[in-house]
């Protein structure tokens, strides 16, 4: 993610790895890429997530018109789905900051 984030930013990467205890799962033959995004309204909006660097579990979203239409503190997850079962990562915060 850029070291800081404005409301209504597009093309923002946000990067998100998938751990299992402690180390990297492998996610380069992942059926399925999901990361959510819980706005600071509370609303939850799901993406599809691409795989940046499978082996060391790191995927991204890049954000489109709407995806951060307020300032405020915004929440991340990612879910994967492998072979070996369905992960979730850890839940990031992240703020986004108003423009003039």
């Amino acid at each position: 993610m850029a070291s800081q984030i404005h409301k209504d930013d597009v093309g923002t990467k946000l990067l998100v790895t998938v751990t299992d205890d402690g180390s990297a799962v492998d996610i380069s033959s992942a059926s399925s890429l999901t990361i959510f995004i819980r706005q600071p309204s509370g609303t939850v909006l799901e993406r599809t997530g691409v795989v940046e660097d499978g082996p060391n579990g790191k995927m991204y979203y890049l954000t489109v018109l709407g995806d951060l239409d307020a300032a405020g503190n915004y929440k991340i997850q990612g879910k994967v789905v492998i072979s070996a079962g369905t992960f979730y990562t850890s839940i990031s915060n992240f703020k986004v900051h108003c423009n003039l």
